[in-house]
């Protein structure tokens, strides 16, 4: 065979491997997050894949004299990377469903694992095999075996660079992460298709691997990660996240990743909407509003600007800047949720537009999520001693916790520890209905005393109900001793722990409907 031949098979088995790996966590993210856990257990498994199939295609290179075997694995790994698309949310979810119904704890650990083992060792697997077969393949004398190998592993590297970059920045954005895998897929299939045609000069083999691609491509190339959820108002994908839009007669809300839960939600009347956001319209008040003079508001993790529009509408000294990682977000929050166009937004992240900046913040509201927790370097003494640094000195900071974990060791717990090693006055407030918790921060021990009056003589009569509540539900938070820092914030852990409690108690129902009723009853419920 022509080396060259051989070494382009190892440059594109080594793109596709790392297109795949990649695709692997957009296509998990929707429904388990993009946390450090779930990268862990992809880039864990297919590593295992990988080493699993250079043993065998060790093994398999010694017995064979000729490469059909490897052509006819490459194939079959080319139709299983093209069928995901078109299966793998199928497969995640009903996983997922398992995972949930039949065991005690860590369901997306557990869930996340599942999904790699049956969706993606296989054809990494098959893939692992390559180069040790090409090695035998391509090595004619043994005095130019080593220079021989090398080329085979640069090759293999050059492909997973391009690999690692094309699927980040050109596929994804562009084409979504089903048109990525089927992207690779036809690459494979395409030197499969070489082989048999040039070299074992048949085409039944790669007639069939065609046609069930094509067959993955119709059923696949535009399908829905919510398959169940139907009229979205946009879906697509950017660099950092999945989004979704959907739109009722009253609203219309984002979900990002994550089983899809709602990031934000804005009124087409613009009335508050009972979430988290309009509560903490009372951190404003608890500046004492500034008469005469511009209270300025930032935003990190400003999403679609539900809290930033608030502001503007209720209080007329006011100055909103916002920090959104993802500009796409930025994006639809102006086609979609009417963000005025006084909310400056920077496409960044917010410690490093902290770092950046020298300007001083009355309110600085800390929303940043990645999926289901706040991001590590968000999350410890040294940022919020830098957050402290912007504020005023009877500023206030609030920090939204979307997750009511009442552990004494939970992420709730280090959190507010850690924010109360900064700031002297930190004050928990837990929203009625969701499960998000605010955490109000300052270094003014006046903020509650200012809060109370400004409420009373300037609070609209909309807000003033609501104030009141959220006056009635804020308890002084005593520090326990925990920590986060930059050097150890286990974030994605705890928030793991975190959602095992949600889910717990989410699915205890469904348990007890299985045991009294059995499947049939079960079944019956959620049909």
């Amino acid at each position: 065979m022509n080396k060259r031949f051989l070494y382009c098979t190892e440059f594109f088995a080594g793109m596709s491997v790392m297109a795949v790996e990649l695709g692997a966590s957009r296509l998990l993210a929707p429904y388990f997050s993009s946390s450090q856990i779930v990268w862990t257990i992809i880039i864990g498994t297919i590593m295992a894949a990988m080493a699993l199939g250079n043993l065998y295609g060790g093994r398999a290179a010694d017995r064979e004299n000729d490469p059909d075997r490897l052509y006819r694995r490459i194939l079959i790994a080319a139709v299983w990377i093209g069928a995901i698309p078109a299966v793998g949310k199928y497969v995640v979810i009903a996983l997922g469903g398992l995972v949930v119904f039949v065991a005690s704890g860590s369901y997306l650990i557990l869930a996340a694992f599942a999904s790699c083992l049956v969706l993606f060792v296989f054809p990494l697997f098959l893939l692992g095999t390559v180069t040790p077969s090409l090695a035998k393949h391509a090595v004619s004398r043994l005095d130019e075996s080593g220079s021989t190998v090398g080329r085979l592993n640069a090759a293999n590297t050059i492909g997973s660079i391009i690999g690692t970059f094309v699927p980040t920045f050109v596929s994804i954005p562009t084409v979504g992460t089903s048109a990525t895998f089927l992207i690779f897929a036809g690459i494979l299939l395409v030197i499969a298709g070489i082989y048999e045609v040039l070299y074992r000069k048949k085409v039944r083999r790669i007639i069939a691997g065609i046609l069930l691609f094509l067959l993955s491509a119709v059923l696949g190339h535009n399908s829905h990660f919510a398959f169940w959820t139907e009229a979205l108002a946009y879906e697509g994908e950017s660099i950092y996240n999945y989004l979704q839009v959907y739109e009722t007669e009253k609203e219309v809300v984002l979900s990002t990743n994550t089983l899809f839960g709602v990031q934000s939600v804005y009124r087409k009347d613009e009335n508050l909407s009972g979430m988290y956001y309009d509560y903490v319209l009372g951190a404003p008040y608890m500046t004492g509003l500034k008469d005469n003079e511009d209270l300025d508001v930032l935003i990190l993790g400003m999403g679609t600007g539900t809290f930033a529009g608030q502001c503007l509408r209720y209080f007329d000294n006011v100055t909103v800047e916002g920090v959104e990682i993802d500009g796409k977000i930025s994006d639809l929050a102006r086609t979609y949720f009417s963000l005025p166009e006084e909310a400056k937004v920077s496409t960044q992240d917010g410690r490093a537009f902290l770092e950046m900046t020298d300007r001083i913040y009355d309110v600085i509201l800390v929303d940043a999520y990645q999926d289901i927790t706040i991001p590590f370097q968000m999350s410890s003494e040294e940022f919020f001693c830098l957050v402290k640094s912007h504020l005023a000195p009877d500023g206030v900071m609030v920090v939204n916790m979307n997750m009511k974990s009442d552990a004494p060791d939970g992420i709730n717990a280090y959190l507010a520890d850690t924010i109360a090693s900064v700031f002297p006055e930190v004050y928990l407030f837990d929203v009625r209905g969701y499960t998000n918790r605010l955490l109000f921060a300052s270094a003014d021990g006046g903020i509650m005393d200012r809060f109370t009056d400004k409420v009373k003589v300037e609070a609209r009569e909309e807000l003033y109900t609501l104030l009141n509540v959220l006056k009635e539900g804020l308890i002084r938070y005593q520090n326990t001793g925990l920590l986060l820092t930059d050097d150890k914030a286990p974030v994605e852990l705890l928030g793991a722990k975190a959602i095992d409690e949600v889910i717990r108690e989410e699915v205890s129902w469904y348990k007890e409907i299985f045991r009294q009723e059995g499947i049939t009853g079960l079944l019956d419920r959620i049909l």
